[in-house]
C-alpha cells in the first residue's frame, strides 16, 4: 500500500448571477445572433462589452454592434478536449478581435489540426443551432476565407424582446486529491476508528486533523498521538436550511468538538439528541456507521458537562 492516498475528488455547483443592462444584452443579442460590444471612454470598442470602463472605472452604457467575422490575434492547440469544453475533437483556442472592435474574445476555433491555425487568419462565428442567450450560443469559430469588413460599428440600442436577465452556469471542477503523508496517516487511523493527531515539539499542542506543521511554531509536528474518541462541544450552530442531497432533516448542530487530549476543536454533527438541547459544554462521543471511515455524527455520553475554564480557550 502507499504510504499517501489519493482519490479522485469533484467539486461542483450551478452558479447564478442576475445581469445588468449590458450584460443582459450582450447575451440576448447572441440569442438573435448579435454581436454587441460597448464603447470606452478612450473610444475603444470593447468585446465582450464591460459594465465598467476598464481606464477610468466609470460606468459605461453606450452599446454597439460588430461583426460576426474577425481576425486571430493569438491562439493555442488543445489535442485533448475535456468534459465541457466547446468541442468534443481536438481544437484551437483563439483570441478573435471580431470586425468593428479593438479588443478580442476569447472562443474554439474549429480547425483539422494546428497547422491550420495561424495568427492573423480570418474567422467567422458558427452559431448554435439551439441558442438560449449564453456564450455558447456561439458553438465556436471557423476558418474564413472572406476579407474583413470595413466601416464603424454601428449603435444599438440594446433592446430586445424577451430579454436575458439571469444565468445559471454549472461550475465543475475534476481533479485527484493528495492529502500529504500526515493527513494520510489520520485517515488510515479512522478505518480503524481512531483518532490520531501530532503533538508540535515545542509548544506541546496537539493538533487534529494534524497538520504536519504547528501553525503557531511553524515547525514539525511527526509524534504522533491518540486522542479522544470523546470530547467537549464549545461552540455550536443550529442548521435549518437542506442542502441539496444531504440526507439530514433539518433542523440539526453542527459543532466544533474539543476531543480529549487535542489542542484544536473538530466539526462535526451532533446526533441523539434534541437539536434544542445542545449546549456549549455538553460531552459526546463519535457513532460510526458500517463501511464509514469517517464518524457519521457524535452524541451525548450521558457525563456531567464539561467545566467552561476546561475548553474556554478552545471555543
Amino acid at each position: 500500500m502507499s504510504e499517501v492516498l489519493t482519490a479522485p475528488l469533484v467539486v461542483e455547483f450551478p452558479f447564478t448571477r442576475s445581469l445588468g443592462p449590458v450584460q443582459s444584452a450582450f447575451l440576448t443579442g447572441l440569442r438573435e445572433r448579435t454581436v454587441l460590444g460597448v464603447t470606452a471612454s478612450d473610444g475603444r470598442v470593447v468585446v465582450p462589452p464591460a459594465e465598467y470602463d476598464p481606464v477610468t472605472a466609470e460606468e459605461i452604457r453606450e452599446l454597439v454592434e460588430v461583426g460576426t467575422g474577425g481576425t486571430v490575434t493569438t491562439w493555442a492547440w488543445n489535442p485533448s478536449p475535456r468534459r465541457g469544453q466547446p468541442l468534443t475533437t481536438p481544437f484551437a483556442w483563439v483570441l478573435v478581435r471580431l470586425d468593428g472592435a479593438d479588443t478580442a474574445l476569447l472562443h474554439a476555433l474549429d480547425a483539422p489540426g494546428p497547422d491550420a491555425v495561424r495568427t492573423g487568419m480570418r474567422v467567422r462565428v458558427r452559431w448554435a443551432a439551439e441558442r438560449t442567450g449564453a456564450i455558447t450560443d456561439i458553438a465556436c469559430f471557423e476558418p474564413d476565407d472572406g476579407a474583413a469588413a470595413g466601416g464603424r460599428p454601428a449603435a444599438h440600442s440594446g433592446e430586445f424582446a424577451d430579454a436575458v436577465t439571469g444565468i445559471t452556469t454549472p461550475t465543475r471542477l475534476d481533479y485527484t486529491y493528495s492529502p500529504g503523508r500526515t493527513q494520510s496517516r489520520y485517515l488510515r487511523a479512522l478505518t480503524d476508528h481512531r483518532i490520531v493527531g501530532e503533538r508540535c515539539p515545542s509548544c506541546h499542542k496537539v493538533y487534529v486533523p494534524p497538520r504536519g506543521a504547528c501553525p503557531t511554531c511553524g515547525v514539525a509536528t511527526d509524534t504522533q498521538v491518540e486522542v479522544g474518541p470523546r470530547g467537549t462541544v464549545t461552540t455550536f450552530c443550529i442548521v435549518n436550511i437542506k442542502a441539496k442531497n444531504l440526507d439530514i432533516e433539518v433542523p440539526y448542530v453542527y459543532a466544533h468538538i474539543a476531543l480529549d487530549g487535542a489542542d484544536l476543536a473538530l466539526h462535526a454533527r451532533i446526533g441523539g439528541i434534541p437539536y434544542d438541547r445542545v449546549r456549549m459544554g455538553l460531552r459526546v462521543e463519535p457513532v460510526w456507521t458500517e463501511g464509514s471511515r469517517f464518524p457519521d455524527h457524535y452524541r451525548p455520553t450521558g457525563e456531567p458537562d464539561a467545566d467552561y475554564a476546561g475548553y474556554k480557550e478552545l471555543i
